[in-house]
This record gives C-alpha cells, sequence and structure tokens, in this order.
C-alpha cells in the first residue's frame, strides 16, 4: 500500500466514524434519562420557546423521562391529554423533525447518590393527573418541566433542580398573544414571576450531560 493511499484509507476511517456518531444503536436509554424535544414552529411549543430560549440554538420545548420495563424503554411525560406513558416509537415521531430524524436530545443526571430509578417511581405516581395548563404551582396538576422538577430528588429529599421565577415574556418584553389568549381562556392571571421551570433552563443545568441526539 503505498502512502498516498494510506492515507486516504485513514481519512475515510475518520469520515465514517464520524457519521455513525448518532448511529441510533449507539445510544441505550437508561432509566431517568431526559429527552429533550425541540420546539415545533407554530403553537404552545414556539411560545414556550419564545419566552425561554432567547439566545439558545437549540430551543427545547418539551421534556419526556425515559423509563425501562423488561428491557424496553418508553416515556413517562406531561403533555395535553395529562401524565402518562407514551410508547418509545410515538415519542419520537411526534418530535419537530430536524432533517428527517427526531429533533430530540437525550441527556442524563451526572449526580453522585442521585437514584435515577427512583425518580422514575415518583413520576409514575403521578400518572392520570390533569396536564397544568395554569402553570401554578402546587396545584395536583402538572406541565412537562415540573414532573420532572418534582420526580428528581437528591438523598435527602430535596430537589435536584432548581425553580426559577416563570417568565412569559418574548426577549423583546412583549407578552406573546398565544399566553394571552391562553390565559383568558383560563380566567386566570399569567403567572409571571411565580416559581417554575422549563425544558430550557433543565437542559442546561449542571447536573446534567448530554448523552445523544437523533440529528
Amino acid at each position: 500500500m503505498t502512502r498516498f493511499s494510506g492515507l486516504v484509507s485513514i481519512l475515510l476511517y475518520v469520515f465514517l466514524a464520524g457519521c455513525s456518531i448518532n448511529n441510533e444503536n449507539d445510544y441505550e436509554p437508561q432509566a431517568g434519562d431526559l429527552l429533550f424535544q425541540i420546539a415545533p414552529r407554530s403553537g404552545m411549543g414556539n411560545a414556550v420557546a419564545q419566552s425561554t430560549a432567547w439566545n439558545d440554538s437549540l430551543k427545547f420545548s418539551h421534556v419526556g423521562i425515559v423509563a425501562v420495563e423488561n428491557g424496553k424503554p418508553y416515556v413517562v411525560e406531561a403533555a395535553g391529554a395529562g401524565v402518562k406513558c407514551t410508547d418509545w416509537s410515538d415519542f419520537l415521531s411526534e418530535a419537530e423533525p430536524v432533517g428527517d430524524k427526531p429533533g430530540i436530545v437525550a441527556m442524563r443526571v451526572d449526580r453522585e447518590g442521585f437514584v435515577p430509578q427512583d425518580a422514575v417511581a415518583r413520576a409514575l405516581l403521578h400518572i392520570g393527573e390533569a396536564y397544568d395548563w395554569s402553570f401554578y404551582p402546587d396545584n395536583g396538576k402538572m406541565y412537562c418541566s415540573e414532573l420532572v422538577y418534582e420526580s428528581y430528588r437528591l438523598p435527602d429529599g430535596s430537589p435536584l433542580f432548581s425553580a426559577q421565577p416563570m417568565n412569559f415574556r418574548d426577549s423583546a418584553g412583549n407578552m406573546p398573544a398565544f399566553w394571552v389568549e391562553l390565559f383568558e381562556r383560563l380566567g386566570e392571571s399569567i403567572p409571571e414571576g411565580l416559581p417554575g421551570t422549563n425544558p430550557n433552563d433543565l437542559a442546561k443545568d449542571t447536573a446534567l450531560k448530554e448523552v445523544y441526539r437523533w440529528f
């Protein structure tokens, strides 16, 4: 083999290796992983991104919790129908596509003492609860990142993640029409400034590390 052909072989190997990094076979879902969905271009997902992801290249609007039973993964999530268990393939297919791939990033807790199976068990206790369209804390309902906040606990029982004052305004300080219309229908005030969570803040928490992305 000539030096030139050897160099070509090496470069081809590096190129192919780089292309296989996001091969789905490289990702083994583990209980407690978090799946962050990229915001769709309209509706509530877009409103969430407008209010919580001003300067991020990736704007997340939803997060689900990975659970594994008999070796098969599924997702525990708080969505429009309330807190439910969703088939793995359904969760992937419902995500906003990036190219021809699901716009989803998987992250895993990297914190000593945290027991992911306990977090999943807590999340499952909320199955059947209504979706929290009001985003008010402690009202017996759940929105997606609230389910994560309540379920992910340290050994002493304290939350792994921090609640922050909620913001519903866009980067220009305006209130998106989606939120105005939603809370008018609910007959409630927008909970601006009350403690809460959102997928974008969760994704930036130092307790999480990215382990896979589909795109």
